[in-house]
């Protein structure tokens, strides 16, 4: 089996740096070309990349700016090979991907495939507790492919593979700017194809490096998942709604904290200290842990007023979909 990779990029030199360089340490390399697609960046990767034409089958083209599904539908129409495979330019591939992969294949045939997101020792701290927080079950993180999933699996763009007739078929990604992702693992679901989940096939994805831009992109993954369930009915499940209800619940024990017992405070303090005690516990540094806790109430308070907003204004309203911080998508 051979892999087209495709990679959408937006200003992102440095990082495009290090996902290439982890594709020329694949064990496979032979197996897959990379296609970059540059999405109308003012920062150009062009320069950056150069010295990866020489040690991968690599192509890179530009575009205007129009958001990272078209990016990616742009880079599967330029793809030579029968099956697709999609990373998101802050991501590290390990050595052993695509073999792991490739025994996959040998086992069974797969239509679509996604796989978990992982950090690596040299992460920020900032970026280990963000990991943290998209990861783990304590923070809805289970539905993103851990090995306790709270939801049904549906690939996410920073590890998705799909062959390319399926991918032709549903006519690739829309064009959401947030949520795209979703709703084309929803349309290959519902069009009846398996989607296999293997969990060895993981990457390191790096995220964001500062909580506002984590808190903007969280925000508009609760807008999405409002979208989401207009578009595909019967997706939203009690798991989707623990972050509003956790957003709207915690203010209140705080003020009753405040107000009306200091013995509430007990209460408020739960939710921070387990996620300290866990997160301690999976990364043995205690400054990762307590950055974990504050990772996972931005986490949780931004995907909870992302997704009270959106439903004010699609559901209670009636009005059109929108995106708050929509021209920030990359940052």
């Amino acid at each position: 089996m051979q892999f087209s990779v495709i990679i959408p990029v937006y200003n992102r030199p440095e990082e495009i740096v290090e996902l290439l360089e982890s594709l020329t340490l694949q064990s496979a390399k032979s197996e897959f070309e990379v296609i970059i697609v540059e999405d109308g960046s003012t920062v150009s990767s062009k320069d950056v990349i150069d010295p990866y034409f020489h040690q991968l089958d690599l192509h890179y083209y530009y575009q205007e700016n129009q958001g990272p599904g078209l990016a990616r539908n742009f880079g599967a129409s330029k793809a030579k090979n029968d099956f697709l495979v999609f990373f998101d330019s802050d991501c590290i591939i390990p050595s052993n991907y695509f073999n792991v992969i490739i025994d996959e294949f040998e086992k069974s045939d797969i239509e679509c495939y996604g796989g978990p997101d992982s950090s690596h020792p040299f992460f920020t701290p900032i970026q280990k507790a963000i990991s943290y927080s998209m990861t783990s079950p304590l923070t809805t993180g289970g539905i993103r492919g851990g090995k306790k999933n709270l939801d049904k699996f549906y690939p996410r763009s920073f590890n998705l593979g799909v062959s390319k007739k399926v991918f032709t078929e549903l006519g690739g990604f829309g064009e959401m700017r947030f949520g795209e992702d979703l709703d084309f693992s929803m349309r290959i679901a519902e069009a009846g194809y398996d989607i296999k989940l293997i969990r060895d096939a993981y990457v390191y994805h790096k995220r964001r490096t500062k909580f506002k831009a984590f808190y903007k992109q969280v925000f508009n993954s609760g807008i999405a998942r409002i979208d989401l369930s207009l578009m595909h009915p019967g997706t939203l499940k009690i798991v989707h709604l623990l972050p509003s209800m956790f957003a709207i619940g915690y203010p209140i024990l705080i003020l009753g904290a405040l107000f009306l017992n200091p013995l509430i405070f007990i209460l408020v303090l739960i939710f921070p200290l387990s996620v300290i005690t866990d997160a301690w516990i999976r990364t043995k540094k205690f400054n990762v842990a307590i950055l974990c806790s504050m990772a996972s109430l931005v986490q949780l308070f931004g995907y909870g007023y992302g997704f009270i907003n959106a439903f004010w204004v699609r559901i209670i309203r009636g009005k059109g979909s929108f995106h708050s911080f929509a021209q920030s998508f990359y940052d």
